[in-house]
């Protein structure tokens, strides 16, 4: 019932989508919908929470081997921009979240953040990155990797995932100073 929920929000978006078409879409009939959810509200909210665990996911072969920190980054990129890439829909029913349930939204990115800031911290505490990198680097990152996915997982496939990861991980590498060596960046 989720991935009808997940085609309906995101082709007809929350306020057009209907538990009707929800349970055609996943070929149940309506009280099988009220047996699991009370209300479209509530799917929702499940799908934007399976939606975070599922990116969640994609991006944990990050955290399966011991990667050096700036690799991890690079492969937890890359696996998110191949999720969006099948799972388009996910930006909108995370745009969307932020007006249908304001704390629904907040947590998802809460989450990502923490995740991110746990893999920095891993590769501080190896001396692989500054000792100043912490949860704003966290959220920088988060937010060039979501962008990075819209641009070349929803709109277009003109670059590979890896080949996107790898400029994000360059820039992660050395910034973008002349000398890459700058410690305010």
């Amino acid at each position: 019932m989720l991935d009808a929920a997940a085609i309906e929000f995101g082709e007809r978006g929350f306020h057009e989508a209907s538990i009707t078409s929800i349970t055609q879409r996943a070929g149940t009939a309506l009280g099988s919908f009220y047996t699991y959810f009370d209300s479209k509200d509530e799917i929702y909210r499940a799908l934007v929470s399976d939606l975070s665990a599922r990116v969640r996911e994609a991006a944990r072969e990050a955290r399966r081997t011991d990667l050096p920190a700036l690799e991890a980054e690079r492969v937890a990129l890359t696996n998110f921009l191949k999720f969006a890439n099948e799972h388009k829909e996910i930006y909108r029913i995370i745009d969307e979240c932020e007006f249908v349930d304001p704390a629904t939204f907040r947590a998802h990115y809460e989450g990502t953040a923490s995740r991110i800031t746990e893999r920095l911290a891993d590769g501080v505490r190896k001396g692989e990155l500054r000792s100043d990198v912490e949860e704003a680097h966290a959220w920088a990152i988060m937010g060039m990797n979501v962008f990075l996915g819209l641009r070349y997982a929803v709109w277009t496939q003109d670059r590979s995932p890896a080949e996107v990861a790898e400029i994000a991980n360059a820039i992660l590498r050395g910034g973008i100073t002349a000398h890459g060596d700058d410690p305010a960046v």
